[in-house]
């Protein structure tokens, strides 16, 4: 099982994430690629919203194909391109975090612009699974 850690010594997290989590030894990592909200049919959304759910379910995806979950991540990276966008992400993965408390390393950071104007958020994951 993958341990979060919320030391006392520092300011809680301002979200539902956790500063650290320690991935027990012998676990199967799997590290994602960045994931565009960009469908199989390369249709891009325009809204920020179906384009975070498109991120999370081409996550879900891959995970799927190592045998894992969303359950499994341990950490998400993710990138917007205007700060409005982060309580929007924010509640999206939070949608697809099943377990309550399943607050996971995460980081989000503002960048100017992605390969396609249109994109407007990318996410990618690190899960983490004891076989």
């Amino acid at each position: 099982m993958n341990t979060p850690l919320h030391p006392t010594s520092i300011r809680k997290p301002m979200s539902t994430y956790s500063h650290g989590i320690v991935v027990p030894a012998g676990s199967r990592m799997v590290f994602t690629s960045g994931q565009l909200g960009v469908g199989p049919d390369d249709v891009v959304p325009e809204d920020i919203e179906a384009q975070a759910i498109l991120c999370m379910e081409n996550i879900k995806a891959i995970l799927a194909e190592a045998d894992m979950t969303l359950d499994d991540v341990v950490r998400f990276n993710a990138f917007v391109t205007d700060r409005a966008y982060f309580p929007i992400y924010g509640a999206v993965r939070a949608r697809y975090l099943a377990a309550p408390g399943n607050n996971v390393a995460s980081t989000l950071v503002v960048v100017s612009g992605f390969t396609r104007p249109e994109f407007k958020i990318e996410v990618e994951a690190t899960a983490a699974k004891r076989d």
